[in-house]
C-alpha cells in the first residue's frame, strides 16, 4: 500500500531513449520535471478529461484497478499535451490515486499501459532510477538517479503525441553502462554528453533538427535533452551556473514556453 499524492509530477523528455539490443526494446530513462504536475483537486467530481481518455478506456482503466463506484477527481493540469512531458501518463495516475487506488506502483503501471500503449514510470517516486521500457511496461534494471542539476528548456516547433506503435529509435544499448558509471559517481559533466548523443541520435533519425547543440555550445551548457517524441528540448547546467541570458537565447532562437527547473537526486 502507498500513500497516494495529490499531485503527480511530469517529466521533460528523457535522458534518453532508444533501442536495446538485440531484441530491439524500446527504453528509457526518463527526466523528471517537479514544474510540471497534474493536481488531484478536491473540490467536486469531474468527468475524468473525456476529451482525453473516451468513457471506453476509463471503465477498462477503472476495473482494471479494481477502484468500484468510485467517482473520478477533478483535475488541474499545466502540462501541455504532444510535448513529451507525460501529460496522458500523469493525468491517468492522478485519476487513479484520486478514486482511491492504494496498490503497488507496477499495477498501476500495467493499467496505463493498457490505455496509453507507451507510458512513462511517473508512478515511482524515482522514475529517474530505473531504465523503463515503455512499449512492455517493464523495468529493465535499475540505475543511479543524476546528480542534482538544474534544465533550462522549452518546446520546438509542433506538438508530436507519441505512437506505441513506432519502434523506430536509435541503438542506445552502448550509453548504458557510461550512463550508469557516471551517475554513481556523479558525473555530471559525463551524463550531459551522454545525453547528448541520445538526443543527436534520436534528432539525426527521427528529426526534426534543432538548435539545441549550438545553444549548449553559446551557453556554457554540460549537454542537451530532449523528449524523443515530443516537441520537449532543453539545455543542462550545474545548480548555479545558468546564464543570465539563458530564457532570452532560447526564446530567440525559437523555443516557445520557456522555463528552467531543477532536477536529479535532491
Amino acid at each position: 500500500m502507498i500513500h497516494a499524492p495529490r499531485r503527480v509530477y511530469g517529466h521533460f523528455g528523457e535522458w534518453m531513449q532508444g533501442c536495446l539490443m538485440p531484441d530491439g526494446e524500446v527504453a528509457l530513462i526518463t527526466l523528471p520535471c517537479r514544474a510540471l504536475w497534474v493536481q488531484i483537486e478536491t473540490d467536486g467530481t469531474a468527468n475524468a478529461d473525456s476529451a482525453m481518455f473516451p468513457p471506453d478506456q476509463l471503465a477498462r482503466f477503472r476495473h482494471a484497478l479494481r477502484l468500484g463506484a468510485a467517482p473520478w477527481p477533478r483535475l488541474s493540469s499545466n502540462i501541455p499535451p504532444g510535448c513529451g512531458a507525460g501529460a496522458s501518463s500523469a493525468t491517468l495516475t492522478a485519476l487513479a490515486y484520486g478514486a482511491g487506488f492504494s496498490g503497488p506502483p507496477m499495477d498501476l503501471a500495467q493499467a496505463c499501459l493498457d490505455i496509453e500503449g507507451a507510458t512513462d514510470p511517473l508512478m515511482w517516486p524515482a522514475p529517474d532510477a530505473m531504465i523503463w521500457a515503455s512499449r512492455s511496461g517493464r523495468i529493465v534494471d535499475t540505475v543511479p538517479p543524476p546528480p542534482p542539476c538544474v534544465i533550462v528548456g522549452g518546446y520546438w516547433g509542433a506538438p508530436e503525441r507519441t505512437d506505441a506503435l513506432d519502434t523506430e529509435f536509435p541503438d542506445i544499448s552502448d550509453l548504458l553502462t557510461p550512463w550508469c558509471a557516471a551517475a554513481r559517481s556523479g558525473d555530471l559533466s559525463s551524463l550531459g554528453r551522454l545525453a547528448s548523443i541520445s538526443a543527436s541520435r534520436c534528432t539525426a533519425l527521427r528529426g526534426p533538427r534543432d538548435p539545441m547543440a549550438e545553444l549548449a555550445e553559446d551557453l556554457g551548457a554540460l549537454g542537451v535533452v530532449r523528449a524523443h517524441t515530443g516537441s520537449a528540448r532543453g539545455l543542462i547546467f550545474r545548480p548555479g551556473s545558468v546564464p543570465a541570458s539563458s530564457t532570452a537565447a532560447l526564446e530567440k532562437a525559437g523555443l516557445n514556453g520557456v522555463f528552467q527547473f531543477a532536477t536529479g537526486l535532491a
